[in-house]
Order: C-alpha cells, then structure tokens, then sequence
C-alpha cells in the first residue's frame, strides 16, 4: 500500500490532507525533527527523503482530523495569541506614564477580554456540534484543577487521547523522563520534546490540582518531602494529569473522587 508522508505544517498542510484524502490515500503527519535527522544519514533532497522515510520506517497511519477539529485548533491557537499579547500589554502597562497610551492599553485589553469570551463561545458551539467531542470535553472538565481552557487545548491538539498507553500520552506532551547514560555513567533525567503549547497548557492546572485534587496534592507533597524541587515535582503532577486524562477518556468515564 502506498503511504503518503508528509511533515506538520500547521494550516498549510489541510489543503494536501483534504486532497490526499479525497484520492483515498493513508497519510502520515511527520514530526519535522524526525525527518531531518533521517534526512542527515539519507537523501539530501527534502522530497524524496520524506517519501523515503515512509517506505522504510512505516510510521503509523492515523486518521485525517476533522473540519470540526481543524476549526477548534486555529481558535486554541488565536485564543493562545491573545493570552500572550494580554500578558504582554499588562507589562507594558507598567511603565506607561503618557495619558494617551494608557487609555489604548486599557482599550487594548477590553479588546482582548471580548476577543476570548467570543472565541471560548465559539469553541463551546463547535464541540456541541458532534457528540464525540463534547463528551471528551465533559470529561476532562470534571477532573479538579483542569478548566475550560485547557480542556480546549486538549480536545484540539491531543485527538490522540484515550487511545495512548500511559507513556505514550505523557511522551507525546513531553512529560516523559528522559535518561542521560552512557556505560556506567548516568546523569540526571529530563523532560524534552513532545507538544510544547500542551505542556504549557497543562502548568497552570498542576498548580491547582496540588491543592484542591487530593491525591495529587498528597503525591505532591510526598515529592517535596522527598526532596524534589518544586519544578520537579509540579512536572509529575502535569504528567499525572495528562495520564489520568487519558485513562478517563480511553474508559469513558468522568473523574470520581475514589480515583487520583
């Protein structure tokens, strides 16, 4: 069978989707970075090093996301934009002393206030339309400490979950330690790769998991007694988080307090 790879582009890679699929190809979206490190030990030329990369490493097809999903996952993108630039003009704001550009830093952030609700309405509208989504979003806004926002970011950009083993969903959101060893030798592990904008996402939840979410506030606090540091022990949190959402969706159940 003849597999179509391909490298994520953000939107400019629906267009080739839509028509790929129209043929009735399988197609596989490749990480950038995977394929250039092929493309470092194999053919120079971008073309043909992604086609043969499909033919020899047969990565797993997955299914062409849905208008649906395209349409959440440009607002969670122009929603994360206007959270950075909120953020942005708040700093701004500080060191402004001109009368004139603090009324359009307070215009500027009504605007931006408006620009969210308008967009979050819109997100509801879209996951109500099809049944599937607007379960998996009632399901993650169950589980404490994780809201509206970030169950959006995770309906959009993690379609993945609830088909994921556990270290798989936590690798795929970059929260699965990673080990330095060379011989006898081993240094400390780390976190890398994986979907940044969901790691982040995912942050802010952590820290409100740790005091209303008491098996993770229990599991955070037996990290700090045992010596982790703070971010460490946030991080185990996100990726506790991560993998309880996808157990909850893989059983398609909502969070009990009988469970972590």
């Amino acid at each position: 069978m003849c597999v179509a790879p391909y490298e994520a582009t953000g939107a400019y890679r629906r267009l080739l989707e839509r028509m790929l699929g129209a043929k009735g190809l399988p197609l596989v979206k490749m990480n950038p970075q995977h394929t250039r490190a092929f493309a470092k030990a194999a053919d120079r030329i971008d073309a043909a090093m992604i086609a043969r990369f499909g033919a020899l490493m047969t990565p797993q097809i997955r299914p062409i996301r849905s208008d649906i999903l395209d349409t959440l996952c440009e607002l969670v993108a122009t929603r994360r934009a206007l959270i950075k630039d909120r953020t942005a003009t708040l700093n701004r704001q500080k060191s402004l002393t001109i009368p004139l550009l603090k009324r359009q830093a307070e215009q500027r952030l009504k605007q931006i206030a408006g620009q969210i609700v308008a967009i979050d309405a819109e997100c509801h509208i879209r996951i109500a339309s099809e049944a599937g989504l607007s379960r998996r979003f009632d399901i993650l806004i169950s589980i404490p400490g994780l809201g509206e926002a970030t169950a959006f970011a995770l309906v959009a950009d993690m379609p993945e979950l609830g088909a994921l083993e556990n270290k798989q969903a936590a690798s795929l959101v970059g929260l699965a330690p990673v080990d330095r060893q060379s011989g006898l030798w081993k240094g400390k592990s780390f976190i890398q790769g994986g979907r940044q904008t969901l790691r982040q996402a995912l942050y802010m939840p952590a820290l409100v998991a740790t005091r209303f979410n008491q098996p993770l506030q229990a599991k955070y606090e037996n990290l700090r007694a045992g010596g982790k540091p703070p971010k460490v022990a946030i991080t185990a949190i996100m990726r506790k988080l991560i993998v309880l959402a996808n157990a909850l969706i893989r059983d398609d159940r909502k969070w009990s307090p009988s469970l972590p």
